[in-house]
């Protein structure tokens, strides 16, 4: 399908119409799509609950290739959408290049920092979440060896691993993470059968809860812990309900939250960096109907006990962007 074909298409919009400005919204998902059940699909999920709060209607578009995203923004700024929030750290260099010709424009990107005068970057410490999944992780653990799969091997992703080995440490300072990322290029967030072949993997290591912070990628790790009969970790949106009963917990990121705040927002998006840390509710570890049954008394209170003190801060999660580096490995 081609760009302009996805954006005229787009779900929630009205058909654009040549010559007329409008002052719609716009949501870019990146690569792996809107419905890869974990980043994109939470973005998806904040802009959705946004019509049905205010009834309005906004533009979308699903990226099908890397070199697509500088036209993407441009034609959406030109067809008058205002702000436009796109997902992922990989729309950074493009919108520090764009963001100047459309002065009049807001923009608001997730996971990225581009200090323009009409951006908004929300970042999330995902390390603190990360951080109590660990410690459910190293509770649950009867082999005292976990998993983490990181999709693209890239800094951002550092800090999710990072804190969950730091969180593990803290409650198994002998214990083993075993480390595994999908690849180095954009491809890694979608490639579901390699994630199962690396859970496969650690788990013939002992891994008995692994831990995907992959994307869609993900999935595929998620279904080889399941199949194995071991415990899994899901990411971003809640992935609980993949797997009822082996999915540990699933850290999420509100990334609903800053997609309908920046719509919320509206032409009043305010430019600057947007924090979303633990103490505001923008990470936290889903437990639900689904993981109950395995998260004990010892755990619940492990873990509110953790985020109380990651809140007061009197805990320290190390963040990986920081230095580049994590002190527990």
């Amino acid at each position: 399908m081609s760009l302009m074909k996805s954006l005229l298409v787009a779900s929630a919009a009205t058909a654009l119409t040549a010559g007329i400005a409008t002052a719609e919204p716009a949501l870019i998902f990146d690569l792996g799509g809107k419905f890869d059940k974990s980043f994109n699909e939470a973005a998806f999920n904040g802009a959705q609950r946004w019509v049905e709060e205010t009834g309005g209607t906004y533009k979308e578009l699903e990226m099908q290739s890397e070199a697509q995203r500088e036209q993407a923004l441009r034609r959406l700024a030109e067809t008058g959408a205002n702000p436009i929030i796109m997902t992922g750290f990989a729309f950074g260099d493009v919108l520090n290049k764009v963001a100047g010709d459309y002065p009049d424009t807001k923009f608001g990107i997730i996971d990225m920092v581009v200090d323009q005068p009409n951006v908004q970057s929300v970042v999330f410490t995902e390390e603190q979440g990360s951080y109590l999944a660990g410690i459910m992780a190293a509770m649950a653990s009867k082999t005292d060896t976990v998993g983490f799969i990181g999709g693209m091997d890239i800094p951002l992703i550092h800090k999710f691993e990072c804190g969950f080995a730091q969180g593990f440490k803290s409650v198994k300072p002998e214990g083993k993470v075993i480390i595994n990322y999908t690849g180095t290029t954009p491809a890694a967030w979608n490639d579901p059968v390699k994630g199962g072949e690396l859970a496969k993997a650690q788990i013939s290591q002992g891994a008995d809860v692994v831990y995907a912070a992959a994307g869609g990628t993900g999935i595929g790790v998620l279904q080889a812990v399941a199949d194995e009969g071991k415990l899994g970790v899901g990411v971003d949106s809640n992935q609980n309900h993949l797997h009822p009963g082996q999915m540990l917990t699933s850290m999420v990121k509100r990334v609903d939250n800053a997609v309908f705040d920046a719509f919320t927002a509206g032409t009043e998006l305010e430019p600057g960096i947007k924090v979303m840390d633990l103490a505001a509710g923008g990470v936290a570890v889903a437990i639900d109907d689904n993981n109950k049954d395995l998260i004990t008394p010892e755990m619940q209170t492990a873990i509110d006990e953790a985020s109380a003190k990651i809140a007061d801060g009197s805990t320290r999660v190390h963040d990986y962007m920081a230095d580049n580096t994590c002190p527990v490995q």
